[in-house]
Parts: C-alpha cells; structure tokens; sequence
C-alpha cells in the first residue's frame, strides 16, 4: 500500500508532534490520555479523541504510523479526504468507546495509541478492496486480506477474553468494526462485491458485542495466559502501574497535611502536589 494522501501524512505528523509532547512532559500525557475515572466521572469527553494522538514510547508511535502510512493512501484516494477523515475519526471514537464499556468499572484503566483509528483504515481497505493482500512483518509473505481480517477479528475477540499481549484488544476490535461499516455506507456498492468477506468479519464481532453487553460475565476466562497476567506487562499495564502509584503518593501528601499541616511538606513533595492539582483541573 503506498500513495499516501495528505490527509494521511497530516495525521503522521500530528501524532509525531502529540506523542512527543507527551513523551517529554508527563502533565501533559496525563491531561490527554484514555482514563475511565476522567471520562466517565469528570466528564472529560475530549480524551476519547486525544488519547488516539498520544503512544508510550518512539516504538509504538513508529509502529503505528508506518501501519498508518501504507494503508491510508488507498482509503484516502479511493473516498477523498473528507470521507477518509470520518473513518478515521469514527473508528478512532468508536474504539475508545468499546474499551469503556468493557473497562466503566476499573476506574484507573488507561491507554493511548492510534491503533483503534488505524485499525478502522486497514478494515475499511478490506472492505473495499476485496483482491488486496496484506503483508506480515518481519516476514517477507503476504496473505489475503479478508483472511487477515478473519483471523484478526477472531486473535482481538479472543485477546479481549483472555488480556493477552500488549494491545488494547477492545479498542482495536470496535475501530476495525467501525472503520469497516462506515465505509460501506460511504460506497455500499462494495459491499456487492465483497459480501461473503465482511459478513465473515463482521457477525462473530456482532456476536461478541452482543453477549458482552448482554451478558458481562463472557469475559471472564481462566487460561494460561490470564493466569500469568501478573508475569506480563504490558503497554496499558505500564500505564495503569504509573497512575496508581501516582495517586498513591498524592494520597500520602495529603494525608501528611492532614496529620503535620502544609509546612511539613518537603519542596519535592509541594511540586508534586501542585502539578496534580494542575492535572485535575
């Protein structure tokens, strides 16, 4: 996939300056992040769109945006910019908005990372495209893209039960259902010609949405993988460990004041206090 559009490129380049920002002043990466307490609670709704423009480290950012940059193109010359913006915005919203459902009771769940939304491009891709090949890096091989999309479907639904790897296995499955349907409104013809391909795709996603919100406890497995999880860490794991040790040290300040009054703070611990009043703002 190649041609990339400059919708594509301007994306590359937002992410780049975001995440940077990010990676070099924490406020600022806990002010924009996907947390559940400050979405659902403060009704910080604007983090379900900055969340995407945020990565970990060079890694993830790198990773997602040469996914970003070989899939955009097509998508983006095929629909136009406008058209393009909305899948990737829709699945970008639609993503985080499936992983709060899943995580509305873990108040301190937190991820970033643009992969919902990139997902919603590679789907939209299989969607319209149905003789293209996807290629797997390292591997030199490729494999045909409504079989990619296919075992995809099935690794996320199964990630998800399971909380394997380092993904937001949520997040990415609703960006990748999302990408998909919203492309096919925009160009229902395609759906004529690659029908048997994204029914394929889309019922067990439908299915595993329903009975997630039908019946919560289908999350729950007990496997090697689950039973390991304290073994494993991963991206939003790394995430999460921070946030909680942050709070727990601002929960020792305050119960200081509580107990010694403000002049007992050190000037560390003052500088810490300030910048977490200025993060809940």
């Amino acid at each position: 996939m190649t041609n990339t559009g400059i919708v594509g490129i301007l994306l590359i380049i937002a992410n780049v300056a975001f995440s940077y920002k990010g990676f070099t002043s924490s406020l600022f990466f806990y002010k924009y992040n996907f947390e559940v307490e400050k979405i659902l609670v403060y009704k910080d709704y604007k983090r379900l769109v900055t969340s995407g423009f945020l990565h970990v480290n060079w890694m993830h950012l790198i990773f997602n945006m040469l996914a970003l940059y070989f899939f955009s193109g097509p998508v983006e010359n095929y629909l136009g910019p406008v058209q393009f913006l909305i899948i990737y915005f829709a699945s970008l919203v639609g993503g985080d908005l499936l992983s709060l459902f899943i995580h509305k009771n873990q108040s301190f769940y937190s991820s970033v990372g643009a992969s919902g939304a990139i997902c919603g491009i590679i789907f939209a891709s299989i969607a319209l495209f149905p003789g293209m090949s996807i290629g797997l890096f390292p591997l030199s091989i490729s494999i045909p893209g409504w079989l990619f999309g296919i075992a995809y479907v099935l690794y996320s639904v199964y990630g998800i039960k399971s909380r394997i790897g380092n993904s937001g296995h949520d997040a990415h499955l609703g960006g990748a259902l999302i990408g998909m349907l919203v492309a096919l409104l925009f160009h229902p013809a395609a759906f004529a010609q690659n029908y048997f391909t994204i029914l394929l795709i889309a019922i067990p996603t439908i299915i595993f949405l329903y009975l997630i919100i039908t019946r919560p406890h289908v999350l729950l497995i007990d496997n090697a993988f689950s039973r390991a999880r304290k073994n494993h860490y991963s991206i939003d794991h790394k995430v999460n460990e921070e946030k909680i040790n942050s709070q727990k040290e601002i929960d020792r300040i305050l119960d200081k004041i509580n107990k010694h009054g403000m002049s007992s703070l050190s000037r560390q611990e003052k500088e810490k206090l300030k910048r977490y009043s200025q993060s809940v703002k």
